[in-house]
């Protein structure tokens, strides 16, 4: 009964989201504002249906129901608690319920926190996100319902994907639709703001914290798939340019160029035109992103449908979202005013070369990902663009932005003295080098063309931090003159700052790892020995256990001190078969020290004995930690009370309260 009470409370939903799609909009011509008021109940009624049905769902998988057809394709009565819930969304059908969900929350969210929107402003953002809503509600309920009950109950399940029984699978999709289904908020603003012709400094003031809180799940996202499948996966790479890897990270690169635009417009009432085409084009790509996984076009990981039927679906919906929004900017961008006049050298004309640099990527980065799909569909020709191709395009156009990034902060709006900005930073520059020095001098031997990368990593951190240096008057007042001065700075200062070094660490996690790292496939026998960087990895011995749905070859590996021969540590990367699927996986023993790890892998075994692989990746851990830092970066500017929805409203509201109740 639990799993037809999910299947109704989907389908009252989509009735939900039908109204909330059109009553508001007719409130909006009509200017009723009772009938634009029903966008916020029916975005909150819609979210609690969306959550019974997803509920409904998880007792199926909790109580291990193969009556329905997705629990038993996707589900064992063996398989850990964990993996049983995490097993909800690790399938095509579960998962665009949990996107519905999350689109849902944020439908509600905008319900909740925009109360101080102008009502025709809001009432068209909740109608533009029950659009949404509805057409993916009619998607599921269509092609993919995940409560069809299958007759007769078989006694067992077929399992879960065995790579996606891991923890990784409880974080990294609800993280990556958070920030994917963030940016339909910023999407429903900029749709509706061409509606209703209505675009300024005030929109971007209300797009801001709703394309930084998708963009902050967006980063965390990425970063724990990136970290979830050099672990899992076993080959010992956080990064390959994979086709769906790409897929979230276009939508990642046109966020953060949006999130400098909304500064301009916000600002100075510039770029209005190209910070609504970024917001359309930052959801866009997360729907480009929902077609490459779920169409079946791609063989991939990271994809899960197969079913050319929801492709040409997703197809469809993919052409009237995209196709509909660009008609309308094309329609009404020609009516909208310019806006603010600026020098190139300001920190205006800095934001829009850091936009030209982001989104030029992105196109490098869409291009090679579509380029071989599209060769495929006119000729046939199976082609692969791999890392080459990214590393010699992307590369070289992300080079000189980390090298300008310090920079923009210094500049003053509409004119700034690029020559005084130089002499401000020369100091950082050299504590930069000299950094870089004493790195090349602990790490001897990192090749030079890697020095540069991690004199960029270490110029973006101390750049930023040069900045904040700067305002509060740092060695040039007492401290704690200083002291004061920073307590009053902005948090979005202090956000930026924190966001600026996060990428300083992240490159040198990057070019320190990518350089340096060591790599050693031997054929070892118990005692057998090799290095890998300052300790030794001894292979002792391998044996067989049994988990609760699979069972495995263990090998006992030993870490031991180069120089001492003292043991760090003991390893036990196996190999493991999961019955049920008839599939295997390969688990990475890792050892971390400090930002450093030693990362080994079981092979095949053979006459001579047993393959084992052995990476020593020197501050790789760095990368996932700029990442987090990065994030951190975003949430300290959203804590900032400037950057909340409605809080200039609110202001405004204790100042005239009798205009209020007016």
């Amino acid at each position: 009964m639990t799993v037809e009470i999910g299947h109704f409370a989907l389908v009252l939903g989509l009735v939900v989201a039908l109204v909330q799609s059109t009553v508001p909009l007719a409130g909006v011509y009509w200017s009723d504002r009772r009938l634009m008021a029903i966008g916020g109940s029916t975005a909150g009624m819609q979210f609690l249906l969306i959550s019974l049905s997803f509920a409904a769902l998880t007792i199926a998988y909790v109580q291990s129901d193969f009556s329905v057809t997705n629990v038993w394709q996707n589900s064992h009565s063996d398989k850990p608690m964990l993996f049983k819930v995490t097993g909800v969304w690790g399938n095509h059908e579960g998962s665009m319920l949990l996107w519905i969900l999350i689109l849902a929350f944020f439908g509600a969210l905008v319900a909740a926190f925009g109360g101080n929107l102008p009502a025709r402003l809001r009432a068209t953002v909740l109608a533009v996100q029950g659009w949404i809503c509805a057409v993916f509600l009619v998607f599921v309920l269509a092609t993919s319902n995940p409560f069809i009950r299958l007759v007769p109950a078989p006694l067992e399940g077929r399992d879960l994907n065995p790579i996606l029984q891991d923890i990784g699978l409880a974080i990294h999709p609800p993280l990556l639709y958070l920030g994917y289904v963030g940016l339909s908020v910023t999407f429903a603003f900029a749709v509706a703001a061409l509606i209703l012709g209505q675009i300024g400094p005030a929109w971007a003031r209300w797009v801001r914290p709703w394309a930084l809180a998708a963009w902050v799940f967006l980063t965390l996202g990425i970063a724990m798939g990136s970290y979830w499948a050099y672990y899992e996966l076993g080959w010992g790479g956080w990064w390959f340019w994979d086709p769906v890897e790409n897929a979230s990270f276009m939508p990642w690169l046109i966020a953060t160029a949006l999130l400098h635009s909304a500064i301009v417009m916000e600002k100075r009432d510039a770029l209005k035109v190209w910070t609504v085409l970024l917001a359309v084009l930052a959801f866009s790509l997360s729907l480009l992103g929902t077609f490459l996984v779920r169409s079946g076009v791609l063989t991939s990981v990271h994809a899960f449908a197969t079913d050319p039927a929801r492709g040409v679906f997703i197809l469809g919906i993919l052409v009237a979202f995209i196709g509909g929004s660009l008609a309308l900017y094309a329609w009404r961008a020609p009516s909208l005013k310019m806006g603010g006049i600026f020098a190139p050298v300001s920190r205006e004309g800095a934001l829009v070369l850091n936009n030209l640099f982001l989104t030029v990527a992105c196109a490098t980065v869409l291009v090679g990902t579509l380029y071989p799909l599209a060769l495929e569909a006119v000729n046939g020709q199976k082609i692969s663009v791999g890392p080459p191709f990214f590393n010699l395009t992307f590369g070289p156009l992300m080079i000189p932005l980390l090298l300008l990034v310090p920079f923009g902060p210094f500049l003053s709006w509409k004119r700034a003295d690029l020559l005084a900005v130089t002499q401000r930073l020369w100091a950082a520059a050299g504590l930069a080098l000299l950094a870089t020095a004493i790195w090349a001098y602990a790490t001897w031997g990192t090749p030079i063309l890697a020095l540069a990368g991690i004199a960029i990593g270490f110029w973006l951190i101390i750049g930023a931090m040069a900045e904040i240096a700067h305002r509060i008057k740092l060695f040039q007042v007492p401290v704690s003159v200083a002291l004061a001065r920073a307590g009053g700075l902005p948090r979005s200062a202090w956000g930026t700052m924190v966001a600026h070094a996060g990428v300083g660490v992240m490159m040198l996690g990057i070019v320190a790892s990518t350089a340096t790292q060591t790599e050693s496939i031997q054929v070892m026998q118990p005692g057998d020995t090799v290095e890998a960087g300052p300790f030794m990895v001894r292979f002792d011995s391998v044996g067989q256990r049994s988990g609760p749905n699979f069972r495995e070859d263990v090998a006992t590996i030993t870490v031991l001190r180069q120089n001492t021969a003292q043991q760090v540590t003991t390893l036990e990367p196996s190999k493991r078969f999961y019955p049920a699927r008839q599939m295997p996986t390969t688990e990475a023993g890792i050892h971390t020290h400090w930002f450093s790890q030693v990362f080994v892998t079981l092979g095949d075994p053979i006459d001579a004995g047993q393959v084992v692989t052995v990476y020593y990746k020197p501050f790789i851990t760095l990368i996932w930690i700029g990442c987090l830092i990065m994030s951190l970066g975003g949430v300290l500017s959203l804590t900032d009370r400037r950057l909340r929805v409605g809080a200039p409203a609110r202001a405004k509201a204790a100042a005239q309260p009798a205009e209020a109740t007016a």
